[in-house]
């Protein structure tokens, strides 16, 4: 037992001590209690454990990211998971979204960053569930380079290709990546190098896509090892995606149609049974009836929450896990006043700090991904995103995968 709060204490009763709380069980699949008339009714009648084993989510697991939250509360966190900074005097700007189970840690290091810092920098970091309007806003509205933050950071194949939106600056080299050298050799190696050849483009790490296949659901048939294996008939309507995580959803999107084609995009359409945030994916592990998946794609790092013993068993594609990479951009233009603070976002210390343990696979060479050597990865690659529209892509994979024809 913690010191803050008993498992077995109501939802509503420890979201009212601890309202910080309410972000990280929306992000574990329980949005509704973003609506305070939904936490009141509804958190008034279930515990904590409960409202946990109903979604199949590890109990002693989650109480430690709980106390965790409890503990890196920062006082600048606003109720809507914002956290900035405005001041018409500072030298650099950044604005980011940040994956829900790492952000808070990440806040309180960045915090005390720019507190050691002798000029003022501008921030808005939004959590990963609130979206990324914030960004695209600014983004859709510029006109030209001066219009943008200085620093921006986040997943996003869209967001940052699309040529309505930050592809209409991408070919006039307003941004560098000053990275010099080789990455972690999990993501730089004679299979995949995320190291952008045209110097524009920063990764800090990726979001890994895998399976967690329920053999009781999947019956006789044969354990799925492969994304080719997801394109066979025998797993139509058997399979969930976070088709509502975009930034999931298009990196898979894009990575399916640049390794397999357009009838890939479409077998895996079929396959869809439901779209399910990844910590709802886990809830059904034990139940067999009709709605149940028995293939849910989904982050490595839910893969954790799973109970030991279970009939739930992890499953990293031996033709790569799809990644979602997070980007970090930079302007060329006030680059040495940014430069601390893109050293620190590209430094070990923050990559212990996003990486999860190993869940978020990080880029900076002296990080540990804990993988092993069968543990590779799938995407597009640069030359393919270099070369094609992504922002059209996207659309036409989207309409695919649903089947939609025109």
């Amino acid at each position: 037992m913690n010191k803050y709060f008993d498992i077995k204490d109501k939802v509503y009763d420890v979201t009212e001590k601890y309202p910080e709380l309410i972000e990280v069980l929306a992000g574990a699949g329980f949005e509704n209690l973003k609506n305070d008339m939904m936490r009141k009714s509804m958190g008034k009648l279930l515990s904590l454990e409960t409202a946990l084993k109903s979604k199949n989510i590890n109990v002693e697991v989650f109480e430690k990211q709980l106390v965790e939250a409890i503990e890196r509360k920062t006082v600048m966190s606003d109720n809507n998971g914002i956290v900035r900074n405005q001041d018409e005097n500072a030298k650099t700007s950044i604005k980011g979204i940040l994956p829900c189970p790492v952000r808070m840690q990440f806040i309180e290091r960045f915090e005390k960053f720019v507190e050691s810092q002798n000029y003022e920098i501008n921030y808005n970091l939004n959590a990963a569930s609130m979206g990324m309007e914030v960004i695209e806003e600014e983004i859709r509205n510029a006109k030209t380079e001066d219009d943008l933050s200085d620093v921006y950071m986040s997943a996003g194949f869209n967001l940052f290709f699309d040529k309505k939106l930050m592809g209409k600056f991408r070919d006039k080299g307003v941004f560098i990546d000053y990275r010099q050298g080789k990455l972690n050799k999990s993501l730089d190696n004679g299979m995949i190098s995320l190291k952008d050849p045209k110097g524009e483009y920063s990764i800090i790490g990726v979001v890994p896509a895998i399976f967690i296949v329920n053999k009781d659901v999947l019956g006789d048939r044969s354990l799925p090892t492969s994304w080719e294996d997801l394109f066979k008939p025998e797993f139509e309507n058997s399979i969930a995606l976070p088709t509502s995580d975009l930034d999931m959803f298009n990196a898979i999107m894009l990575g399916i149609y640049s390794k397999y084609g357009r009838e890939a995009v479409e077998a895996l359409g079929r396959g869809l049974l439901k779209s399910m945030h990844p910590a709802q994916m886990v809830k059904t592990g034990g139940r067999k009836d009709f709605n149940t998946p028995a293939v849910s794609i989904m982050p490595y790092f839910f893969s954790k929450t799973i109970k030991e013993n279970s009939n739930l068993t992890v499953v990293w594609p031996k033709d790569g896990a799809i990644i979602s990479p997070v980007f970090l951009l930079t302007r060329k233009k006030n680059y040495d006043n940014s430069k601390p603070l893109i050293d620190f976002l590209l430094s070990k210390e923050v990559a212990d700090i996003l990486g999860a343990d190993g869940k978020f696979p990080q880029t900076n060479p002296e990080y540990d991904n804990k993988l092993a050597e069968d543990q590779n990865f799938l995407w597009a690659g640069w030359e393919f995103i270099h070369s094609n529209d992504i922002g059209e892509i996207l659309l036409n994979t989207e309409k695919w995968f649903y089947g939609q024809t025109e």
